[in-house]
C-alpha cells in the first residue's frame, strides 16, 4: 500500500514540482496583456488629440460663419503694417508738427452688391470725384474685397452710411495730420495711404524706431512718447513767410533759408520754396517742390570766398595785411578773370573780401596750392555728401582732376556745386571757433555736440573771419543784412547760371551767409534766392539787394523769439578796427 501510494504520489509530487513553468505562462500572459492596455491608452489619447484639433477648427469655423460677411473680409485681409500708429512730432518747444488721427476708409463686397450701377451713382453723389468707371469695374468683379476710397471725412462715411448700400463698408484706420501744413513740409515729411513714412522725417522715424519695432510683431505698439526735432515752429514760420514775400518781392522762381545753431549743429529752421502741405503729398511729385537746401547742387557763388579766405589765413602763408595786386585781369588757360567791380588797384585781405574782388581771392589761392585748396574744402565737407537725417540729400561734384583753371574759379564760386546746408555748416565752424559740427534735425545739447565736433581751423583764423564778416556788412556788400542789436556779419555770393552750357549775365543764383551776433556768433542764417528780378525802378539783381534784406528780416523777427536781447554800445565797435 505504501509502495502504490508512492507510486502514486511521483506524478503527484511531478505535478506540484511542474508549478514554476506554470507561473512563467501566467506572467507571461499578463506582461501581454498590460502592452495591449497601454495601447489601447495610447491610440485614445490619439483619438482624444486628434478630435481636439478637430473641434478646434470646428469651432473656428462656426465662428466665422456667424460673422458678417464684412467682417470675415476685414480679418483675412488684416496687414499689421497697415494704418500702424506713429508717434507724434514734436518741435523743440513741445508744439505739434505731426500727429494720428482715427478715419475711415471705404471698401466694397462684390458679391453682395445688388444692383452695382445704382451703388455707383449713389457713391457718386457724395464722392464727386470718384472715378465711376473704375469704380463700377471694382464692383462688378468676382473679388471678395475691394477699397473703392482711403481716408474719408466723418461727414463721407455719415452720408455714405445713410444711403444703405449692401456690399459697401467702412474699415477704421489711422491718417496722419499736418497742423502746420507746408510750412515745414521739406524737414516734417510725409507719409503714404498706409502711414509709413517715405519722405523727410517721418522717413527717418520709419527707418530708425518703427521698423524694429514692426520687426518684433509691434505694429499697433507706437510710442508713448512724441518724437521731438530741433527746429522751433515758430522761427520756422517766419523763415517760411519771409520766403514767400522774397519770391513775390523779387519774382524769383525759389528760394530757401535755414537757421542753425553754431555750437550744436542743430537746425532751428528750414525751408526751400516752392514747397507742398504734407497733408497732400501728391504735391511733393512736382519736379519744382524739391527741398533745394539740402537736395539741391548750386555753384555758391562769392560765398566761396569766405572759405578761400579762411583757407589762406590758417595755411599760415597769408596774414590779414597781406596785399595782392587786383590792378588788371588775371589771364589764364585762355581765359580772363575780372572783377564785378573792381578797384583796379593792390588791395589788403580785408579789401578782397569787401570788395569781393575775384583777382585778389584768385592769387589768395594760388598761394596754398592747388592740392591744398582740394583738401581745405574736403575738410569743411563741402565736397563730400553731408552725414544728415533727411534721405533727400545730394552728393556735391567736383572735378574729378584740379588743374589752376580749376582751383582758379573754385575759389570764388564757380566750378564745384555742392548744397546750401552744407554752406551754411561749413559757415558755421568758420565763426565758431574753428569747429565743424555736422547739422542735425534731433535735440541735441552741447555735450553730445563736442564729441562729433571736428577742429578744421584754429580759433585765430575764426576770430579773423567774424572780424571780416562783420566788417562786410558795415562797410562791403552786405549792409542790407545789418540789425540794429544784433550785429550781423556775413558775406554775398552772386552766382551767374549755366543757361546751354554757357554763364548767362541775366540768369542768377544768388546767397547770403550770415552769422550773429558775431562778436559772439550764436546762429548761421544763410539765404538763396534763383533767378531774381530787378525791383521796379531799379537795375540790379546782386545778393547785396535781395539776399542780404531776407537775411535781415528773418534775423530781427527771430532774434526775440529765440530769446535774444539786442546789444548796444559802442564797445561791440572793436570788432571793425580789431586788425
Amino acid at each position: 500500500m505504501i509502495g502504490s501510494w508512492r507510486q502514486r504520489s511521483k506524478p503527484l509530487t511531478a505535478a506540484v514540482g511542474g508549478m514554476p513553468g506554470h507561473a512563467g505562462m501566467l506572467n507571461l500572459q499578463g506582461t501581454r496583456k498590460r502592452a495591449i492596455d497601454r495601447s489601447r491608452s495610447r491610440l485614445f489619447m490619439v483619438m482624444v488629440m486628434i478630435m481636439a484639433v478637430y473641434a478646434v477648427i470646428a469651432g473656428r469655423l462656426a465662428y466665422f460663419g456667424f460673422l458678417e460677411p464684412s467682417d470675415r473680409v476685414r480679418l483675412a485681409l488684416a496687414d499689421p503694417t497697415i494704418s500702424a500708429r506713429r508717434p507724434d512730432l514734436v518741435d523743440r518747444t513741445g508744439r505739434t508738427l505731426a500727429t494720428d488721427i482715427n478715419t475711415a476708409s471705404l471698401f466694397g463686397e462684390p458679391r453682395r452688391v445688388v444692383d452695382v450701377d445704382t451703388a455707383v451713382e449713389q457713391l457718386a453723389t457724395v464722392l464727386p470725384d470718384l472715378d465711376i468707371e473704375l469704380t463700377h469695374r471694382r464692383l462688378s468683379s468676382k473679388a471678395g474685397f475691394v477699397w473703392l476710397r482711403r481716408e474719408l471725412t466723418p461727414a463721407q462715411q455719415g452720408k455714405i452710411l445713410a444711403l444703405g448700400i449692401p456690399g459697401i463698408g467702412f474699415k477704421r484706420e489711422t491718417r496722419r495730420f499736418y497742423p502746420n501744413g507746408s510750412t515745414a513740409s521739406h524737414l516734417v515729411g510725409h507719409v503714404n495711404i498706409d502711414n509709413v513714412g517715405i519722405a523727410g522725417f517721418e522717413k527717418v522715424i520709419d527707418e530708425r524706431i518703427l521698423s524694429d519695432l514692426r520687426a518684433a510683431g509691434f505694429a499697433d505698439a507706437a510710442l508713448a512718447e512724441p518724437v521731438e526735432m530741433s527746429i522751433d515752429i515758430r522761427v520756422q514760420s517766419i523763415v517760411h513767410d519771409e520766403l514767400e514775400r522774397a519770391m513775390e518781392r523779387y519774382q524769383a522762381i525759389a528760394a530757401g533759408a535755414v537757421v542753425l545753431d553754431v555750437h550744436t549743429g542743430e537746425i532751428v529752421a528750414m525751408a526751400s520754396l516752392p514747397d507742398y502741405d504734407s497733408n497732400d503729398p501728391v504735391q511733393a511729385l512736382q519736379p519744382d517742390r524739391l527741398n533745394r537746401m539740402s537736395a539741391g547742387l548750386y555753384e555758391m557763388g562769392s560765398t566761396f570766398k569766405t572759405f578761400t579766405t579762411a583757407m589762406a589765413l590758417d595755411s599760415g602763408l597769408v596774414t590779414m595785411k597781406s596785399k595782392f595786386d587786383a590792378s588788371k585781369p588775371l589771364r589764364i588757360a585762355g581765359f580772363t578773370i575780372n572783377d564785378f567791380h573792381g578797384k583796379k588797384r593792390v588791395l589788403s585781405v580785408p579789401e578782397i573780401f569787401i570788395y569781393s574782388s575775384n583777382i585778389g581771392t584768385a592769387k589768395m589761392a594760388d598761394v596754398v596750392g592747388i592740392e591744398g585748396h582740394r583738401a581745405f574744402l574736403h575738410r569743411l565737407g563741402l565736397l563730400d555728401k553731408m552725414s544728415f537725417e533727411l534721405p533727400e540729400t545730394a552728393t556735391p561734384v567736383e572735378p574729378a582732376e584740379w588743374k589752376k583753371l580749376n582751383s582758379v574759379t573754385i575759389s570764388y564760386g564757380h566750378g564745384v556745386t555742392t548744397t546750401p546746408l552744407q554752406t551754411a555748416v561749413a559757415g558755421a565752424a568758420l565763426v565758431n571757433g574753428g569747429r565743424l559740427i555736422p547739422p542735425t534735425l534731433f535735440k541735441r545739447d552741447r555735450e553730445e555736440a563736442d564729441v562729433l565736433a571736428k577742429q578744421v581751423v584754429r580759433p585765430e583764423t575764426s576770430d579773423m573771419m567774424r572780424y571780416l564778416f562783420r566788417l562786410n556788412v558795415e562797410r562791403g556788400s552786405g549792409r542790407r543784412a545789418d540789425v540794429k542789436g544784433y550785429w550781423v556779419g556775413g558775406k554775398t555770393g552772386t552766382a551767374e547760371k549755366v543757361v546751354n552750357g554757357r554763364y548767362s549775365s541775366d540768369k542768377r543764383f544768388n546767397a547770403f551767409l550770415a552769422a550773429f551776433p558775431i562778436n559772439d556768433p550764436q546762429y548761421v542764417v544763410l539765404t538763396i534766392i534763383d533767378e531774381p528780378k530787378p525791383e521796379e525802378g531799379t537795375h540790379g539783381a546782386t545778393a547785396g539787394v535781395n539776399a542780404a534784406p531776407m537775411v535781415s528780416n528773418i534775423v530781427r523777427r527771430s532774434a526775440p523769439v529765440l530769446g535774444m536781447r539786442p546789444q548796444f554800445g559802442e564797445d561791440l565797435n572793436m570788432m571793425s578796427v580789431r586788425y
